[in-house]
């Protein structure tokens, strides 16, 4: 697929044109095999690798970001085969990812809106597995006492504030740089089912109409992203080469 080619410029045609910049969304990133070999990796994997949160599960691998810089860990070939396809894109600035956050959402869970904070690159990609998601983006607070105050008090819940979401289908990739990635919250509600909306920036992308309503089952995301500032393991030990 042209998405595979060497070079940012190669996600051009798969731009959310409806968004503020930048949102790729990439169909079909991989196949239905590469599908089921992922998430038979991710349930393969040893049950202390999982993390338990409220509202979704986690598996870490390449490190812990940290403000005082990661400790790499080396990825296991599963996962480093599809951080090296990701990053063959050029959306990391030249740089190969490090770090894979595999998260598991039955349905019904779902995230706060967040953002991912300067520990990273500017930069996230998401291989989504297993089932759907819609993604919703928020204005953050601030902002929007900033920009709303000249007719009346700014939009202060969650549901004022969002203005946007996408729909991640299985198998497809999703990257958000730059604003998208910088200026807006993110997260998923913990429903159990969706319906496609005029806010649903990418919904002629996905082959989905407005009003159809999309029963969520068991999502799996890669989260790939690269980590700037990594430590040796013998400095933070304390010893020196």
């Amino acid at each position: 697929m042209a998405a595979t080619c060497a070079g940012i410029l190669a996600l051009e045609p798969f731009r959310v044109t409806q968004s503020p910049p930048l949102a790729y969304y990439v169909p079909d990133f991989i196949t239905e095999a590469e599908e089921v070999y992922l998430l038979q990796q991710v349930y393969d994997a040893p049950k202390p690798k999982w993390t338990q949160l409220s509202g979704r599960r986690l598996q870490n691998w390449g490190g812990l970001p940290h403000p005082k810089g990661m400790i790499l860990e080396k990825l296991p070939p599963w996962l480093q085969a599809y951080a090296d396809k990701v990053s063959s894109l050029e959306v990391f600035g030249g740089k190969l990812a490090n770090h894979i956050l595999v998260n598991e959402y039955r349905a019904g869970e779902g995230i706060m809106p967040h953002e991912d904070g300067p520990l990273y690159f500017p930069t996230v990609t998401t291989i989504n597995l297993g089932s759907h998601a819609l993604l919703d983006f928020y204005h953050p607070v601030s902002r929007g006492q900033q920009t709303e105050g000249k007719e009346g008090p700014a939009p202060q819940t969650e549901e004022q504030r969002h203005f946007l979401s996408l729909l991640l289908k299985p198998r497809s990739l999703l990257v958000l740089r730059e604003d998208m990635y910088t200026h807006y919250l993110h997260g998923i509600l913990p429903i159990a089912k969706d319906t496609v909306t005029e806010k649903v920036a990418n919904a002629s992308m996905c082959d989905t109409e407005l009003g159809n309503t999309l029963h969520r089952g068991t999502r799996v995301s890669l989260t790939i992203r690269y980590v700037p500032k990594v430590l040796k393991t013998s400095v933070f030990l304390g010893r020196r080469k």
